[in-house]
């Protein structure tokens, strides 16, 4: 691998992106550390291991913790292709344009469809999560009034109205333009990064028992699921985590120096989110004042924190998550409004000439972060009726996010075994980061963990998609909601493409 400097400057910039087909529209405004948060607040480690410790805990013990090795080296696979692509087309929509430009337009269209119906509904589920934190803070947040829990009534109402007000107010921000939203972001991320810091040494300070903890094998081998089953399954906590490290991409148009920036804070955002993560886990593990009273199993991190902080600076630790979920969904609607923009740019969406449309004065596609705002809005709205449908639905958009992620992958391999990709390379300016003999190999594992992922979060387990055993249906609805958005998308690319027919007709006429 290497990775030289290259020179830049704002006309640079703009020059490089006028050669890749696109006049310069947006403000490039962020530097290196926005470029990184903008990864690392989407994959937010002390949002989602905060929520999700609980349920890889309750399927394989102490040893879920071997997940996420597993999970964050099959990423970084992933993640090492798609800093090669960073560097050679620095675009807005990263996903979509990666997927369009080595696999062609049908493919980059899926890729970006996929995409942004996923960031919809993570954006909705991270703005649910507010209800986990802030009535614990102050009941004065339970505006409903009722128990808070989640899989309550008032609970799910409550999200709701809190996580509608969170959208509105993310969609503000980015409405206001790229430099507002880096500072909001990037003073929320270090706020994070203090947050995981001090939980880990508050952790190791009250540490019960030591890092071998993680040899316990006790629960897998027990579990109905087979050992093999039960690892599989408490896998997906670390799955749906580590998503989202490709955002930095998704702003390479708002990045100074986005050929030399933007590969490096992908990978970066990634690997300080998983080494974060790991440490969490394992300080967690061997702080829990038990492994075997059932209460990690339901109530997780929050669970050990209490125990080892107490009530104070257990809320001051709250607060921080708080925070951690509030540029948590700021991340995840900004990169998917630059999806939306990018796509809309081409002509690839309904009402194309608005979503494409910059502010004048502010360079920020305004119109694609409202939509995506009130799109997830609308998403929030399943919870109040069915708090097991919501979940259903945000292990589906994972679904979609992975199958994405292989609508790129998999056209970059088979370019590879072509010969394509060297024959590009060579006419990309000098010193891109590139995987050089080892780019290969690296793609074809990309793939073949995407695939085995696909397949796992997506196979249908009642433990993941019919807890309570209600409705078997729910079982199929991974395969099931794939079908439909896919349908869909046939659908409506078609209708873009009969309007831009008619349209050219006309023109003619």
């Amino acid at each position: 691998m290497t990775s030289t400097v290259l020179p830049s400057s704002a006309q640079t910039d703009d020059a490089d992106l006028t050669s890749l087909g696109y006049e310069p529209a947006l403000h490039r405004k962020l530097g290196r550390y926005a470029s990184f948060a903008a990864g690392f607040s989407f994959v937010s480690i002390l949002t989602t291991i905060f929520q999700l410790f609980a349920f890889g805990y309750s399927f394989a013990g102490p040893a879920f913790f071997w997940t996420w090795p597993v999970v964050l080296i099959g990423q970084l696979l992933v993640a090492l292709n798609f800093a090669e692509l960073a560097a050679r087309y620095p675009l807005s929509g990263a996903v979509y344009q990666w997927a369009r430009r080595v696999g062609g337009e049908t493919v980059g269209w899926f890729a970006g469809w996929f995409m942004a119906l996923a960031q919809v509904v993570t954006a909705a589920a991270a703005a649910i999560a507010l209800q986990v934190v802030l009535p614990q803070l102050w009941e004065g947040f339970q505006l409903v009034g009722g128990d808070p829990a989640l899989n309550t009534t008032t609970g799910a109402a409550n999200a709701v109205v809190l996580g509608a007000i969170l959208l509105v107010a993310t969609t503000v921000i980015n409405s206001l333009g790229v430099k507002l939203m880096a500072h909001v972001n990037s003073v929320g991320v270090t706020c994070e990064i203090i947050g995981v810091a001090a939980v880990i040494l508050a952790l190791i300070t009250a540490a019960q028992r030591g890092p071998d903890v993680v040899m316990d094998t006790t629960v897998l081998q027990g579990t109905d699921l087979g050992a093999v089953g039960a690892f599989m399954v408490s896998g997906l906590m670390a799955a749906y985590v580590m998503v989202g490290f490709n955002s930095a991409g998704e702003l390479s148009e708002e990045t100074k120096s986005p050929r030399r920036t933007a590969p490096r804070t992908i990978l970066s955002a990634l690997i300080i989110s998983g080494i974060g993560g790991g440490l969490m886990i394992i300080t967690a593990l061997m702080a829990a004042p038990s492994l075997d009273d059932g209460r990690l199993a339901t109530e997780g991190l929050p669970y050990v924190l209490t125990a080892v902080l107490g009530t104070f600076w257990g809320k001051v630790l709250l607060v921080d998550v708080a925070v951690a979920i509030f540029v948590c969904t700021l991340a995840i609607q900004t990169a998917g409004s630059r999806l939306v923009f990018s796509m809309a740019r081409d002509g690839k969406l309904p009402a194309s000439a608005l979503l494409s449309s910059v502010h004048p004065v502010r360079g920020t596609p305004m119109w694609p972060s409202i939509a995506i705002g009130a799109l997830a809005v609308g998403v929030l709205a399943i919870n109040v009726g069915n708090a097991a449908l919501f979940t259903t639905l945000c292990s589906v958009c994972i679904v979609m996010v992975y199958l994405a992620y292989l609508l790129v992958t998999v056209p970059q391999l088979l370019n590879r075994l072509r010969g394509d990709w060297d024959r590009v390379g060579q006419t990309m300016p000098a010193g891109l980061f590139t995987l050089g003999r080892w780019g290969l190999p690296v793609n074809i594992l990309a793939v073949l963990y995407g695939a085995v992922m696909v397949v796992n979060l997506a196979w249908p387990r009642p433990e993941v998609y019919d807890p309570s055993g209600e409705n078997g249906l729910l079982l199929w609805s991974a395969p099931l909601m794939v079908g439909i958005v896919l349908l869909l998308g046939i659908w409506i690319r078609r209708s873009i493409a009969r309007t831009a027919a008619q349209t050219a007709g006309l023109a003619k006429a």
